[in-house]
């Protein structure tokens, strides 16, 4: 008896051991996902900072930057909208 209910025992934590295996592969899946995701956006971001650090700055590009910020335009501006996946910042 006492044999019996080790082997079951071990043999219930295989398997579950097996099914907690797949599930931390999909959980790594996912994190690698969300990686991708946050390295897309610092560079995104890196890219930002870099339009207007030091010697690099660009005006025109931060007064575009402050007028979309600050929902401005001047008289006489053609406004061009951008659709939510081809925004430039």
């Amino acid at each position: 008896m006492l044999f019996f209910g080790a082997s079951a025992f071990f043999i219930w934590h295989a398997q579950q051991g097996e099914e907690r295996h797949v599930e931390r592969l999909q959980d790594l899946a996912q994190a690698r996902v969300g990686l991708n995701i946050a390295t897309a956006e610092r560079e995104a971001m890196e890219r930002r900072v870099n339009a207007v650090r030091g010697s690099e700055m660009d005006r025109d590009q931060v007064e575009e930057r402050a007028r979309a910020l600050l929902n401005l335009s001047r008289p006489g501006e053609i406004i061009l909208p951008y659709a939510p996946g081809e925004r430039l910042y």
